[in-house]
């Protein structure tokens, strides 16, 4: 079994798309809660424009999945961390 074809380029666009994405989803989810409907919906609409470049990108190479994986957890985690840091939460 080979390896796909690999491209870093595209590999990074993936990872900072996808981190991108979480940040939108996290902004989101705290929109909802917050109960704040124009800013829900503009997440919501941010959200699925930036996830259908990282779909589309990684489904022609699974390779890109890990990338896809790492980036999401690199963009929720760094938001609930500046949430936190927004609303004076300790680490």
């Amino acid at each position: 079994m080979s390896l796909p074809p690999f491209d870093p380029l595209l590999a990074l666009a993936v990872f900072v798309s996808t981190a991108a994405t979480d940040t939108v989803y996290v902004l989101f989810n705290a929109a909802i809660v917050s109960r704040r409907r124009l800013a829900a919906a503009n997440w919501s609409g941010a959200w699925y424009l930036l996830s259908a470049f990282a779909v589309i990108s990684y489904t022609q190479e699974w390779i890109y999945v890990a990338f896809a994986a790492i980036g999401s957890w690199v963009g929720a985690y760094a938001t609930v961390a500046w949430l936190r840091v927004r609303e004076g939460h300790a680490s």
